[in-house]
């Protein structure tokens, strides 16, 4: 059928998860930019509350589990940013109707509607965006192939630019726009992903883009006496020899079959969550026993105790495709030119559009300053106490960068292995 032929592609949740930044600068981008003499539109602010965390926690941790059984990382290491990806659906969600929207609804915010989860959202962002010395930055926008048989509904367009601040770019859908997307994508990610797209097909008629990207230093850098030589065990066994960083820390987490601390970074806002499964219990065991509820009652209940942490140096960087893993959450329709209603969007002629794949691409690397990115802070560690725990990051484990407001997980990620160690 003709209406299987016009698509709606999301190529990035284009997640950097970037501990370490690199300049980004280049030329301009040619596409016309639809918005750029036009303000954001006055909207309603929501806070975070209970109902809004129990929401992202679980969309969070689902979406984290399945990107390791219906996504094909099972066993090796990965990463995602669960903001990253519910700021592309809930873009694309501003122009879905019917079934599709209620799945949309459904799998990103459980009982709250799209109205309310724009207000959260909008809310959020801007109070994660604003912590200071951390840095956290989001870029969002909207590609229209440049054709009179496409047709865009002004007040999707709107929504998107007053809640999310999306910038909306019209261009051909040529080599030079190949070249200004992925301007785009190097400007906003400062350098790290220069590649987000190759070409693309005469089927592709709208892209929505999220960049996100994360600088911070520890809030007690390591000092040469506090990095050694170690061993990491990987999960098929392989003991590889590592770079640890040992420090001590005064928040122990606690959770069924895991413990682990919290590392946070300078200003406090943000902190690094290290889980570590008990002894006998498996990674992917540990991993889809999680729930939403209990990853926030475990990072919101850190203990005040010291705690003797060891962290090897590491590094990610990959890619993935989310249509499974979203697909498992329970959002099919949007996936199908015979089902998906994107009415609220707009249409091709008398085509529908429909979304055609989610790319997730990432980025993270841990290292003892935390960030290449800025100078290092003197610092000067004094023990009061003997710690009375400790935990050593020697075998796989889960780890993620948390809001140190609510407890949520901006990136979650696990380590399977360390394949650069050293």
């Amino acid at each position: 059928m003709k209406s299987t032929r016009c698509r709606l592609i999301l190529p990035a949740s284009l997640l950097l998860a970037a501990l370490l930044s690199l300049s980004g600068c280049g030329p301009a981008i040619q596409a016309e930019d639809l918005t750029k003499d036009v303000p954001a539109g006055t909207v309603t602010e929501r806070s975070a509350d209970d109902a809004f965390s129990a929401s992202m926690a679980d969309f969070a941790v689902r979406l984290f589990q399945e990107s390791r059984t219906s996504g094909g990382t099972a066993e090796e290491n990965g990463l995602i940013s669960p903001l990253s990806a519910m700021l592309s659906l809930a873009m694309v969600a501003n122009g879905a109707d019917g079934e599709t929207l209620a799945q949309m609804e459904t799998v990103l915010g459980g009982d709250i509607p799209l109205d309310t989860l724009n207000e959260y959202l909008h809310t959020y962002i801007q109070s994660l965006s604003s912590a200071e010395p951390a840095k956290l930055h989001l870029a969002n926008s909207i590609w229209l192939r440049d054709d009179p048989e496409l047709t865009v509904q002004e007040a999707f367009l709107q929504t998107n630019a007053d809640y999310y601040g999306a910038g909306v770019f019209r261009s051909p859908f040529d080599e030079q726009t190949v070249r200004d997307m992925n301007q785009w994508a190097k400007q906003n990610t400062d350098g790290m992903i220069d590649a987000m797209i190759n070409e693309i097909e005469e089927t592709e008629m709208v892209f929505l883009t999220n960049a996100l990207t994360f600088d911070a230093e520890w809030e007690t850098v390591y000092t040469e006496n506090s990095i050694s030589e170690g061993a990491f065990t990987a999960l098929d066994g392989t003991v590889q020899q590592t770079t640890m960083m040992c420090s001590t820390e005064s928040k122990l987490l606690r959770g069924e079959n895991a413990s682990g601390f919290l590392k946070p970074y300078r200003g406090g806002k943000f902190l690094f969550a290290a889980l570590l499964p008990d002894e006998g219990v498996g990674l992917e065991e540990y991993i889809g026993s999680m729930t939403g509820e209990s990853f926030l009652e475990t990072v919101q209940n850190a203990e005040a105790v010291s705690v003797n942490a060891a962290i090897p140096k590491f590094q990610y960087g990959g890619e993935m495709k989310l249509d499974a893993p979203l697909h498992a959450m329970g959002l099919s329709d949007a996936f199908s030119g015979q089902t998906a209603d994107f009415s609220r969007l707009g249409k091709y002629a008398d085509m529908n559009l429909y979304i055609s794949e989610i790319l997730h691409k990432t980025y993270l690397a841990v290292d003892e300053r935390g960030t290449k990115a800025g100078a290092v802070t003197k610092s000067t560690l004094s023990a009061s106490s003997v710690p009375e725990h400790e935990i050593c990051l020697n075998r796989p484990f889960v780890y993620a960068i948390v809001d140190g407001t609510t407890g949520l997980p901006v990136f979650l990620g696990a380590v399977a292995s360390l394949p650069d160690a050293g």
